[in-house]
C-alpha cells in the first residue's frame, strides 16, 4: 500500500525521505528562462521514500508520526513548504509493522535511486532498513522505534526520537540516590520485559543499585502473588514495563497488595489513549514520559499544535518525532546538498531548537541527547489527564555512548 503526496516547490523532507541519484527533473523553460538566458534554471525533484505503519498494531504511531513531520516541515520551511525552486515528491509507504516487507520497500526505492528513507516506528523495521542503508550507502532517519541498538548501528542511520536507555534514565530521577537503592523491574518474560531488565542493570546497576527482575508469563491472568512478591521485597523504586491486555488487571493488583501507596512504582507513560488505562491507582503511579501534550510551551511546540489545529489532530507521544524528523531531513538537505556523506556530516553534533527544547545529534552515534519528563495523571472531572512534575536534563539521561 502506497500513498504519494507532493508538495510543490519543496526542497526538503523528514525522517524518511530520499533524494533521486538520477538527473533533476527539467521543467520546460519561459521565454524569460530560455536555456542560455540569465535567469535560466532547473527544476529539482527530491523523492522521498517514508517507510512506516499505516495500518497494523502501530497504525496510531505512525498516523502521530506523519502529522508531526507534516507539522515539522511546514515549520522548518517558514510555512512555504519550498526551498530555492525544488520539488519534493513524498511516497508513504506502509510496512504494517513487519521487518520483511520494510527490506523489500526499501530495496525498492534504493532501485529507484533514493538516498534517503525514513520512518519506521518499530524497532524490528528499523534495525532491518538500517541494515539496508549500510550496504547501499543511502541516508536513513528513524522514527519513533525505541531500541538502544538502532543508535550507533552504523555511519547513515540516525534516529528523531528517544531511546529505551533514556527511558530508564529518567526513572533513576524519581530516586534520591541510585547507589544502594533496591530496584524491583516488574515485566512481563518476553522481549520486551528482558530488554527492559537488560537496560535497568546496565544503566541503574552501573550506578550502584540492586535490581532484581519479576518477570511473568505473557498469558498470565492472576497478579496478586507477584504483587505480595514485590511488597514483601520492600524495594525503592518498582519499575514496571508492560503492554497488553492484562494491564489493567495488573495495576488493580499493584493497587489491592498497597504497592502503589507504599513504594515509587514507576512505568512509561504512553499516548493518549493510555491514560485511563491505570485504573484508580493511577494518581499514586509515577510516569516517566518522553512527551505529552502541553509538556512545553515554546516556540516549536505551539507552531507544531497551531498546524495539528488546523488539520483537525492533535499532538500525541510521537508526534514531536515526526516534528523533529522533518528538520533533520531540511538541515541535512540544506547543508549537504544531497550527497549522503556531506548529509551525514551536517547533522553529525547538530544543536537544534525543538519541541521539547534543545536537541543534540551525538556525532559519535547519531543519539539524540534530548529533555525527558516526570509527571503525574491528575483527575480533572473523572478523567485521568498528565500534568508535569519536572523537566530532566537532557545530559542527566544522556544514554553512554554506544560501542563505549
Amino acid at each position: 500500500m502506497r500513498r504519494t503526496t507532493k508538495f510543490a516547490g519543496v526542497g526538503i523532507a523528514i525522517a524518511a525521505l530520499a533524494l533521486t541519484a538520477c538527473a533533476p527533473t527539467t521543467s520546460a523553460p519561459t521565454d524569460s528562462e530560455a536555456p542560455g538566458s540569465e535567469g535560466a534554471a532547473e527544476a529539482v525533484t527530491v523523492d522521498v521514500g517514508m517507510i512506516t505503519s499505516i495500518t497494523g498494531p502501530l497504525a496510531a504511531y505512525g498516523a502521530s508520526y506523519q502529522q508531526g513531520f507534516e507539522a515539522g516541515l511546514d515549520y522548518a520551511t517558514d510555512g512555504t513548504g519550498e526551498i530555492d525552486g525544488v520539488e519534493l515528491n513524498i511516497e508513504w509507504i506502509d510496512d504494517q509493522g513487519n521487518p520483511d516487507t520494510a527490506v523489500t520497500q526499501a530495496k525498492d526505492v534504493i532501485g529507484q535511486g533514493y538516498q534517503i528513507i525514513g520512518g519506521s516506528v518499530a524497532s524490528g523495521v528499523a534495525l532491518a532498513v538500517a541494515e539496508q542503508a549500510a550496504q547501499n550507502n543511502v541516508l536513513f532517519l528513524s522514527g519513533p522505534a525505541a531500541a538502544d541498538a538502532i543508535t550507533g548501528v552504523n555511519d547513515q542511520t540516525f534516529r528523531s526520537g528517544r531511546q529505551t536507555l533514556q527511558d530508564v534514565a529518567t526513572a533513576a530521577t524519581f530516586l534520591d540516590s541510585v547507589d544502594g537503592s533496591n530496584i524491583v523491574v516488574f515485566a512481563q518474560d518476553n522481549a520486551f520485559g528482558q530488554g527492559n531488565v537488560a537496560s535497568v542493570e546496565a544503566v541503574l546497576g552501573a550506578q550502584g543499585a540492586t535490581v532484581t527482575p519479576i518477570l511473568v508469563a505473557e498469558d498470565a491472568t492472576e497478579f496478586t502473588p507477584f504483587a505480595q512478591q514485590i511488597a514483601a521485597a520492600s524495594p525503592d523504586l518498582v519499575f514496571v514495563a508492560w503492554a497488553g491486555a492484562t494491564t489493567g488487571a495488573m495495576w488493580e493488583a499493584l493497587a489491592q497488595q498497597q504497592v502503589l501507596a507504599d513504594t515509587t512504582v514507576v512505568t512509561g507513560l504512553a499516548d493518549r489513549a493510555s491514560y485511563q488505562a491505570y485504573g484508580p491507582g493511577s494518581g499514586d503511579i509515577q510516569f516517566l514520559n518522553h512527551y505529552f501534550p502541553g509538556a512545553t510551551d515554546n516556540e516549536a511546540s505551539q507552531a507544531m499544535d497551531a498546524y495539528l489545529e488546523e488539520q483537525g489532530n492533535e499532538a500525541d507521544l510521537f508526534t514531536p518525532d515526526g516534528f523533529v524528523g522533518a528538520q533533520m531531513l531540511v538541515h541535512a538537505i540544506t547543508e549537504g546538498a544531497g550527497d549522503v556523506d556531506a548529509m551525514i556530516g551536517a547533522l553529525e553534533g547538530w544543536t537544534f531548537e525543538s519541541v521539547k527544547g534543545e536537541l543534540t545529534i551525538r556525532a559519535e552515534d547519531h543519539a539524540v541527547i534530548q529533555p525527558m519528563f516526570q509527571v503525574r495523571l491528575v483527575d480533572e472531572a473523572g478523567t485521568w489527564v498528565p500534568e508535569l512534575i519536572e523537566t530532566a536534563d537532557a545530559e542527566a539521561v544522556a544514554p553512554a555512548v554506544a560501542g563505549e
